[in-house]
């Protein structure tokens, strides 16, 4: 199996556990653990904004983060992950093959703070969703809702 299809693997298995997560995360919900850590709508949105642009990035040649504040419903973030993930799965499985060895920047503000193939971007934006919907999960049962099952059963969801 090649880089990309792996990644594509990986990619579409890990959405259904974030589509799962995101899905619990109450419209009413304010939690968080610390003054310093955003909620988990907050979180939500960065995975949801993430997909964008990752997949904008490798389509460009240069991968840019503009900060963009979340949707005040939750509804409305994962009405925009929906309405992403799929088109944006296929524009990742039909990306140009040498989109995935280029070298190319990740810009901040306008300045170069990482520099990548394409393909190691991708699986780095893939582990950081990864990370915050871990981050979401274990606001969940604080914020009354219930753990989806994520790996294998959750003690709110036994298979």
């Amino acid at each position: 199996m090649d880089e990309r299809s792996l990644l594509l693997k990986f990619w579409k298995s890990e959405a259904k556990a974030t589509r799962a997560v995101l899905s619990r995360i109450p419209e009413s919900a304010t939690y968080r653990p610390d003054p310093k850590s955003r909620p988990a709508r907050e979180i939500a949105w960065q995975i949801v904004f993430e997909e964008i642009v990752l997949i904008e990035g490798l389509e460009k040649g240069t991968l840019e983060w503009a900060d963009k504040p979340a949707p005040a419903k939750m509804a409305d973030v994962l009405a925009a992950y929906d309405a992403n993930h799929a088109t944006l799965d296929k524009r990742l499985a039909a990306l140009d093959a040498a989109k995935w060895e280029q070298s190319m920047p990740f810009l901040y503000q306008g300045k170069e703070v990482m520099k990548g193939r394409g393909a190691e971007h991708a699986w780095g934006f893939l582990f950081d969703i990864v990370h915050h919907r871990g981050q979401i999960a274990t606001y969940l049962r604080p914020m009354g809702a219930k753990v989806p099952q994520i790996y294998g059963p959750s003690a709110d969801e036994p298979m």
